[in-house]
């Protein structure tokens, strides 16, 4: 099993359409973005998770209750339903891409602990230009200080989907790829991939001008909150 964790606009239609290309099953109904469809019980379960969550201050959550509970029945429900037909799949080499799952991304980990999980990142100012469903966090229940300002409210998605990767350690099958790393060095990433998942992968046509195409459009300076975690990836916001 294979699963993609990244916020959307991260540039995993990329890893997505990679995988789709080298024969692994990604779902029996993909949309353009090379989400498996339909994608409304996971959409639900992200209500279910975010119930508890708690907002602190200063863009930080607590994750606590949400780490310590038993996964609801209903959540689980929710999940294999989606997943239907990937866990009915009989093909050596399955999985899903859903930016959504990163929104309960600690519970699928609970009931996926032997997966292989591709964590997927992109500079937050390139991923902030696109319009995206997670641009609000209060449409999944999460609660954080919404704005005005779009822009701000994509800022602290992204924060927000940071902080939940990182509030429990990294599965034993892991593997973090940045999107701009893709794109520049496809031959290393894909290598790196192949033997993370011991499979030989497909190459896909990559465009070196989606990179970096935030200047001139923001100012970092306004989302200086994302400086530390952008660090964590080696983000310039220069």
């Amino acid at each position: 099993m294979i699963i993609v964790i990244g916020r959307g606009h991260s540039g995993t239609r990329s890893i997505a359409q990679t995988l789709y290309a080298s024969n692994i099953f990604m779902g029996s109904l993909l949309n353009n973005s090379c989400d498996f469809m339909p994608p409304h019980n996971l959409y639900r379960s992200c209500h279910i998770f975010s119930k508890y969550v708690k907002y602190n201050k200063n863009y930080t959550w607590d994750f606590t209750e949400a780490l310590e509970m038993e996964v609801p029945e209903s959540f689980k429900k929710l999940i294999h339903g989606y997943l239907k037909h990937v866990l009915e799949s009989e093909n050596e080499f399955k999985g899903w891409k859903l930016p959504e799952t990163t929104l309960i991304y600690p519970w699928i980990y609970k009931l996926f602990p032997d997966a292989f999980y591709i964590f997927w990142s992109r500079h937050p100012f390139d991923s902030m230009l696109g319009k995206h469903l997670t641009d609000d966090l209060h449409d999944f229940s999460v609660d954080y200080p919404s704005s005005q300002n779009v822009l701000q409210n994509r800022a602290i998605s992204w924060l927000y989907q940071y902080e939940i990767q990182r509030c429990i350690p990294r599965p034993k099958s892991s593997v973090e790829v940045r999107f701009e790393d893709f794109v520049l060095n496809q031959e290393v990433t894909i290598s790196r991939l192949e033997k993370f998942l011991g499979k030989e992968l497909a190459k896909i046509p990559v465009r070196p001008d989606s990179l970096d195409k935030w200047k001139g459009k923001i100012n970092p300076q306004d989302f200086s909150y994302l400086f530390e975690a952008m660090k964590y990836y080696d983000y310039s916001y220069e």
